[in-house]
């Protein structure tokens, strides 16, 4: 291979991000690459999505994942639909099988930010055009691409970087550990016994690669990482536990501290929006460490790469070298 890996073939649909390989994965941070530098550059992006419509489904609501997806169809030509549950007739008993059904006779591709994964993996079953899954409760692809993406730019190879995730196993913490097993990265988990990643989670990343480190003190995931990676501790559909969530992760918190027992060029990373003062602190994701909000400039630009992949005419790497 001449350090420029080819795209393998294309998946229908981007439901987790181990439905990529090593080389889907670095093809498309090249890709994203190149749209983020080309971007303002009048016609340098080509319209790969011409005349195509992208139906995006909102169970959730979001800052990052609308704008960045609605900006990136746009700015590729495309024409994006924001549906809300609630506007949909899914919020009127319809099924998730029929929706995907009807929405796969207008529009050309489908993301979905769910509550739960198996409505993603219907609408999966069900259309017949490319489904992403925007969000759920099991993994968020998208944003492991732009973590990623960003983790490149700052440190360079991927492969043999020590990511640390410190706080709650949850969707977002499910995807880093599959890529993290898929691109050689190593990883280490730190959270509190009933909160770490699923069995099931660990078992794939095993074999797809490696399995995590498992924890239960940050500074032991912390020491000599990379990467430092957190997500709030009370995440959409779990208010009910908030009490009791702030009370377990406590001293779970990414501040300066911990940042000091990483590798002197560490980084830390939160896909937002953050509770500064619990799960991070301003000296933290306001300091020269944080990638933060480069992280979520680059929502947009991962997006971009995969719905040119998946929806364009020619691959996201032909559209945008």
């Amino acid at each position: 291979m001449d350090g420029k890996p080819g795209l393998g073939p294309k998946p229908k649909d981007l439901i987790s991000i181990a439905d990529l390989s090593r080389e889907d994965i670095l093809r498309l941070l090249e890709s994203a690459e190149a749209f983020r530098a080309r971007r303002g550059r009048r016609g340098s992006h080509g319209r790969p999505l011409q005349g195509k419509s992208l139906a995006m489904i909102f169970e959730k609501p979001s800052t990052r994942t609308r704008v960045s997806m609605e900006v990136a169809a746009a700015e590729l030509g495309g024409h994006p639909l924001y549906l809300s549950a609630n506007e949909l007739q899914l919020g009127r008993g319809e099924t998730v099988a029929d929706t995907a059904r009807v929405l796969s006779r207008y529009v050309h591709g489908i993301t979905a930010r769910v509550y739960s994964h198996n409505t993603v993996l219907q609408l999966a079953t069900h259309a017949t055009v490319p489904v992403v899954n925007a969000l759920s409760d099991w993994e968020h692809p998208l944003q492991i691409l732009a973590d990623l993406l960003t983790m490149r730019q700052r440190l360079g190879s991927l492969e043999g970087l020590r990511i640390a995730w410190i706080g709650d196993g949850n969707n977002v913490c499910n995807s880093l550990i599959l890529a993290s097993a898929i691109l050689g990265m190593e990883m280490a988990v730190a959270s509190p016994a009933g909160y770490r990643p699923k069995e099931a989670i660990l078992a794939q990343a095993e074999r797809l690669g490696s399995r995590p480190r498992l924890v239960e003190e940050p500074a032991a995931a912390a020491q000599g990482a990379d990467v430092l990676v957190t997500d709030t501790w009370v995440s959409m559909g779990d208010e009910a536990e908030e009490a009791e969530r702030l009370r377990v992760f406590g001293g779970y918190q990414v501040n300066s501290e911990l940042l000091g027992l990483a590798a002197p060029r560490a980084i830390a990373l939160h896909c937002l929006p953050a509770h500064r003062g619990q799960e991070i602190t301003d000296e933290v994701m306001d300091g020269p460490q944080s990638a933060v909000f480069d992280e979520a400039e680059n929502r947009l630009h991962t997006s971009k790469a995969v719905f040119a992949w998946l929806m364009g005419e020619r691959t996201a790497g032909e559209q945008s070298l």
